[in-house]
């Protein structure tokens, strides 16, 4: 028989909070859980199972001290969070970079006013990023990133146990910088193709321009980029994605590297 107040001990109760406190730090910035409007109480009985599951499995691989003050049990709370959210936020880079590429090339194509609201982001972006956001989140789910996710945090409690240790070391923060800085790499990769060649359009409608004062070049490139845009998004439509799940695979492997 089990013994409840074993099972209920103020110790297996703080270590269960701590569980769930790292995996509501994951959900609170990791891509699809948090970038879409999904109900906080699913969210919250999510974790809550997780932590569960995985309740077991640390309590048996841990030599965790409970905390003999409430700000000593803040600290391990907040530790635990952040752990999560690091994580979360550092998958969560590689669809700020693909937002940040598409909206380049939006802006190139003159669907700057073509504003809509974006429910992964909860901001106005253009249709075509929300297109390509949408994208980024079927390839996520297909490839079962998320997945890697549950396990890179799963692996994160050996690698960084509950309890007073200071996770975050100088390495970890230079990695999370470096994480971060790609964005900019993301977003210049995904917007180069057709960003490219729309300048390229761009330089020969000013040519025209020069050579034919008489015609309105204004009338005719406004229509003529967003049909080429448009054309070109279907054209680099299959590489794009292929490439995006190359990258998403990259990000993975170096997330659950770095916890």
């Amino acid at each position: 028989m089990f013994n409840l107040d074993v099972l209920f001990s103020v110790s297996n109760i703080i270590l269960f909070m701590a569980i769930f406190t790292r995996l509501s730090g994951l959900f609170a910035s990791a891509p699809i859980f948090s970038t879409y409007p999904i109900p906080t109480q699913i969210k919250v009985w999510l974790a809550a199972c997780i932590a569960f599951i995985l309740f077991p499995i640390v309590q048996y691989n841990t030599s965790f001290v409970v905390p003999n003050s409430v700000p000593a049990l803040t600290l391990i709370l907040v530790k635990e969070f952040l752990i999560g959210f690091a994580m979360g936020f550092c998958a969560n880079i590689l669809f700020s970079g693909i937002e940040l590429g598409v909206n380049t090339f939006a802006i190139q194509m003159g669907l700057s006013a073509d504003q809509a609201l974006n429910p992964s982001s909860g901001g106005n972006s253009p249709v075509i990023t929300q297109a390509y956001t949408f994208l980024a989140s079927m390839l996520f789910i297909a490839l079962g990133t998320h997945q890697w996710l549950f396990s890179a945090i799963y692996n994160s409690f050996k690698t960084m146990p509950v309890g007073y240790t200071f996770a975050f070391s100088p390495e970890l923060i230079g990695q999370i910088v470096s994480v971060s800085g790609q964005i900019f790499g993301i977003g210049l990769s995904i917007a180069l193709p057709i960003f490219g060649i729309l300048f390229i359009t761009d330089v020969l409608l000013g040519f025209t321009s020069k050579m034919m004062p008489q015609m309105n070049i204004f009338m005719v490139s406004l229509p003529l980029k967003i049909y080429l845009g448009l054309l070109l998004s279907l054209v680099f439509m299959r590489p794009m994605a292929e490439y995006i799940a190359v990258l998403i695979e990259q990000f993975m492997t170096r997330i659950a590297g770095m916890f």
